[in-house]
């Protein structure tokens, strides 16, 4: 058990060592600029995307997760994140069209930087993991299907939390980050 765990650390900081972080500013830049920020993946990506958008809540951003039923209409001072592995994900495609349609900001944390999404995306964040469609450029891994993608995507997000709480210096410690947290437990 032990190699396997040490194995999974290893791989996945092996992607995160690869990234282009100035992409990852970028995003940063688009959420701190949103009125109103919305997020979306499906299957595991998605619920990677309702543990960035509690954070965000949490950090006194003004966050929405697509499909819950208090998520308001979209629209032109907003962004939408959409992480998504292949980029390509049907609904998803939908929900950017919608988003350009009404001139909302989108962004993308992919493996799949020329998807379809991402050629609709103002900042696409490239995460070089391997998804569960093991295509030739993706690196190996010994996890099963999408699993690296989505380890990679949680720390670089959680990451980037980090970078915007240190830029807000006046509710960066965790005696205001707590006055946020759920007390209905």
């Amino acid at each position: 058990m032990r190699k396997i765990i040490e194995t999974v650390t290893e791989e996945v900081a092996e992607v995160l060592k690869n990234l282009d972080e100035s992409q990852v500013v970028v995003l940063g830049h688009q959420i701190t600029s949103a009125k109103r920020i919305f997020v979306s993946g499906t299957g595991r990506s998605g619920l990677i995307g309702k543990v960035f958008a509690m954070r965000l809540m949490q950090s006194g951003y003004s966050v929405y997760v697509v499909g819950e039923t208090i998520t308001p209409s979209i629209g032109k001072e907003d962004l939408l994140i959409i992480i998504s592995g292949s980029g390509s994900t049907g609904s998803l495609v939908q929900f950017a069209e919608k988003a350009k349609d009404v001139g909302t900001d989108l962004a993308l944390v992919t493996t799949n930087r020329d998807s379809k999404i991402g050629q609709l995306s103002n900042c696409t964040v490239f995460i070089p993991a391997a998804t569960k469609k093991r295509e030739s450029h993706e690196p190996g891994t010994i996890q099963p299907l999408g699993s690296q993608f989505d380890q990679s995507a949680h720390l670089l997000l959680d990451a980037l939390m980090v970078h915007l709480l240190q830029a807000k210096s006046d509710e960066s410690d965790n005696t205001n980050l707590n006055k946020r947290h759920a007390n209905l437990e």
